[in-house]
């Protein structure tokens, strides 16, 4: 461990060298030079202290959906909140979840006390800070359309309550993104009052749709590309004849070819490569030109 940065023996929660394709769902990329995962909001305080006084790059991590991590890896130090974890609900429908609750775990919780506005997250494989920071969403919901607050660190001015207004939700982004600030916790106003047992039901078909349409059985980071309205990014792949696609083990998804699949020991440059041939065949035949979801951490060779 380079004791030229301090590392206080105290900090469990802090390694070096460590890989993040386990903590991926694409399940490739490289080590982040220092890897942290607090339990609690004083050795999140504690490491990020450290951090700044080192001059250390800070790059939040959720449950690692929704981006691709280079084979270089990521340098300074990543923090990955998915042991925090933790829900309170209230009479009235509100309920506080912890950054690393899992949406679909905070889904099941709220359907199974009768409460409506959730059932869309059922089969996003992310957690809560990564839903605030994306607005998550599928299936017509999203986060920004419950989300009241949310408690949010700045490793600069220390904690802040912001709201929708102030997190500038837009498609598949917030101001979050891409920043250093992390989200410690949200709030969502949920509709309560109803039969459980139907509002479980309806969870469970949208479960159930995602499964029979979206490819489950392989590593993926869910969508890849943002829908260019009024089309969806599938669609225009698939019509560009694109499902099955090849480059090294990365493949589109027959079953959804707006997923790309890690069929095994497939490389970060492998899935780059396809993303920008996918883009380069579809602009060409339709004139659009795709953007990503996905989210690129670390350095990726030009191409």
């Amino acid at each position: 461990m380079n004791q030229t940065l301090g590392v206080a023996p105290e900090f469990a929660c802090l390694k070096p060298q460590v890989s993040l394709q386990s903590l991926t769902t694409f399940r490739v990329g490289g080590p982040a030079e220092w890897l942290a995962m607090p339990r609690h909001q004083s050795e999140l305080e504690q490491v990020l202290d450290w951090a700044i006084a080192a001059n250390l790059k800070i790059t939040p991590l959720g449950a690692g959906s929704n981006l691709l991590i280079s084979d270089r890896g990521i340098p300074g130090l990543v923090i990955c909140t998915r042991r925090w974890r933790g829900t309170e609900f209230d009479a009235a429908g509100r309920v506080t979840a912890a950054a690393g609750e899992p949406l679909p775990t905070l889904a099941w919780k709220a359907a199974k006390r009768g409460c409506r506005g959730l059932e869309w997250a059922v089969g996003i494989p992310g957690t809560v800070g990564g839903a605030v920071v994306m607005n998550a969403g599928a299936h017509g919901g999203c986060a920004a359309e419950v989300l009241t607050s949310a408690t949010v660190l700045d490793p600069e001015t220390g904690i802040l309550t912001m709201t929708p207004a102030d997190l500038a939700f837009q498609y598949r982004t917030s101001i979050l993104q891409g920043g250093r600030r992390m989200v410690l916790d949200a709030t969502f106003q949920l509709e309560p009052g109803h039969d459980p047992e139907v509002v479980m039901a309806d969870t469970l078909a949208g479960l159930n749709q995602r499964r029979a349409t979206q490819p489950y059985d392989m590593p993926n980071c869910g969508s890849v590309f943002r829908n260019p309205y009024p089309h969806t990014a599938g669609t225009l792949i698939e019509k560009t004849g694109l499902k099955g696609y090849r480059i090294g083990n990365a493949q589109v998804a027959e079953r959804h070819a707006n997923f790309i699949l890690n069929l095994g020991g497939a490389t970060a440059t492998d899935i780059q490569h396809l993303i920008r041939h996918v883009q380069d065949e579809v602009e060409a035949r339709w004139a659009v030109r795709l953007q990503t979801e996905v989210k690129f951490m670390g350095e990726f060779p030009s191409i």
